[in-house]
């Protein structure tokens, strides 16, 4: 049986993933006067980069054995690691600096940042999270109902054995993502926009990088759960500060400017 606790901690984290990118949209379509299209590209360049081209180098050079082995994590895990936390950098903030390069003769001003950041952190925490959720979801309800008889034994073990807290990590990680997604959103569209300030798209794909750490650290067993979050959740807050300041400046610049 998959215990009530855990059902909720899905159901949780099925929300967060879902409705926190929709909600995030909707109350800052108006305030900031978002335009949808951003948020499309932001979407699709995730899609692009991340779910077709990225995996495409993994295979080439991570080379997973059938039983799902890797090579290089357990005969150089220093090295794995590198190669882990970087690939997601490049092909992520490269994708976005494209994606700003294009867009920012229709599109101008830090909300196009914004409404990008909503769409690329959106489809990933939907794409990534959300829809497993569900599906773990569904397949609890019929293992409590009896009707899943004929499902691996594996899944099965991995649903009435993983402990509750660890699903509604799940959500909590998403708000931590989404955040940083934002704010590199930010510091690449000032690279890709204002003039002398490329060099924030090195450091966009460092900090990136950076985010990712912990959890290749936790996956190879050298930090454990909690204190992965607890690093995570102190850059995702350093994140969101200096975002924050990046698009409260430009939004003064751009109404006096206006004004002007």
């Amino acid at each position: 049986m998959v215990s009530i606790a855990a059902i909720a901690g899905m159901a949780v984290t099925t929300i967060v993933s879902i409705g926190l990118p929709v909600a995030i949209y909707l109350v800052l379509r108006r305030r900031l006067v978002l335009k949808f299209i951003p948020a499309l590209v932001g979407a699709a360049t995730f899609v692009v980069m991340a779910l077709i081209l990225e995996p495409l180098l993994h295979q080439l050079v991570l080379r997973p054995a059938a039983d799902g082995s890797v090579a290089l994590r357990d005969n150089n895990p220093v090295l794995f690691a590198l190669y882990a936390i970087f690939a997601a950098g490049i092909f992520e903030e490269t994708g976005r600096f494209v994606a700003f390069k294009l867009l920012r003769n229709r599109y101008q001003g830090v909300r196009t940042a914004v409404s990008y950041g909503i769409g690329h952190g959106g489809i990933e925490s939907i794409l990534l999270v959300g829809l497993t959720m569900i599906t773990n979801l569904a397949l609890a309800l019929a293992i409590n109902a009896g009707l899943a008889a004929d499902l691996p034994a594996i899944v099965s073990q991995s649903l009435t054995q993983t402990d509750a807290g660890i699903f509604y990590l799940g959500g909590a990680e998403r708000v931590l993502a989404i955040v940083t997604q934002l704010a590199l959103s930010v510091l690449v569209w000032v690279a890709a926009t204002q003039p002398g300030k490329w060099w924030l798209f090195p450091v966009a794909i460092a900090t990136h990088a950076l985010f990712d750490l912990p959890a290749v650290l936790y996956q190879l067993n050298v930090l454990d759960i909690v204190v992965t979050e607890l690093l995570l959740a102190c850059l995702a807050a350093a994140l969101a500060v200096i975002g924050w300041r990046v698009v409260a400046a430009h939004l003064a610049a751009e109404k006096t400017a206006s004004a002007a």
